[in-house]
């Protein structure tokens, strides 16, 4: 049912067996599409290792026209979460992947986007890459550039669109009681774009839960990776790919 709203890029001796470490990434938001690109540190590091990559085209963003985005902004932004959620429960009934080894990625909308359904539902991922995110959807439009997001999410000073916020918002919901996979949490000081005080938050409540979490926060670089060096380029990067093969591959 959703093949056609997943790129899978994987080996062609895949075993339909759920044993498959699989790295499922999404962004669905501000009518931006993420089509399938070549990237040769994904396809060394992952793919030749024996991980499955899930490109998810989800509502929210532009990949299927102006409709396909606005049938996710404001009081219906829980529709991109929704539409993750299914991929990710079709790659598990269909055997391509299990809850074990099933990791999530996405960065500042798409930061939401997974910070959003990991506190939804803990139980379908095993690893979550978060990176440079919106969290707190609260008080988003009081740390800059936030407010120029309004037509996106809605704006929470609104109550309409407050009360739609808080139930999706990750740092509002984050649960004493449930259990969490062990997340990681990358930002960065420079980011002029998305404030890292969403992730420091983020942090900082997981851990007064008694969540295991991992965090990162670079000096330079901003909202993307321009100014960090290609040195520090290499070292996150590993971190990273360190972090999917001892949640998911082990």
């Amino acid at each position: 049912m959703f093949q056609n709203l997943a790129t899978i890029p994987r080996s062609k001796s895949l075993v339909y067996d759920g044993t498959n470490p699989t790295l499922l990434y999404g962004y669905g938001g501000f009518a931006i599409s993420r089509t399938p690109f070549y990237d040769g540190i994904l396809g060394s590091a992952w793919l030749a290792k024996g991980g499955v990559y899930v490109m998810a085209n989800i509502r929210g963003g532009g990949e299927f026209g102006p409709q396909w985005h606005k049938a996710a902004v404001k009081e219906n932004k829980q529709k991109s979460y929704d539409d993750f959620i299914a991929i990710a429960e079709d790659l598990i009934n269909r055997r391509i992947t299990s809850p074990r080894h099933l990791g999530i990625q996405g960065g500042s909308n798409g930061g939401l986007l997974v910070g959003a359904v990991v506190v939804q539902r803990p139980e379908l991922f095993n690893a979550v890459l978060c990176s440079v995110p919106l969290l707190d959807m609260i008080r988003y439009t009081k740390l800059p550039p936030g407010a120029s997001w309004a037509d996106e999410y809605g704006d929470p000073e609104d109550p309409k669109f407050r009360d739609v916020i808080m139930k999706y918002s990750p740092y509002q919901n984050i649960s004493i009681e449930k259990k969490y996979p062990k997340l990681f949490i990358k930002t960065t000081q420079a980011d002029d774009r998305v404030h890292p005080g969403h992730a420091r938050k983020m942090v900082a409540r997981m851990k007064e839960f008694g969540h295991d979490i991992i965090y990162f926060e670079a000096t330079d670089g901003g909202h993307g990776v321009g100014g960090v060096s290609l040195q520090d380029q290499a070292r996150i990067t590993a971190y990273s790919y360190i972090y999917l093969y001892q949640q998911l591959m082990k």
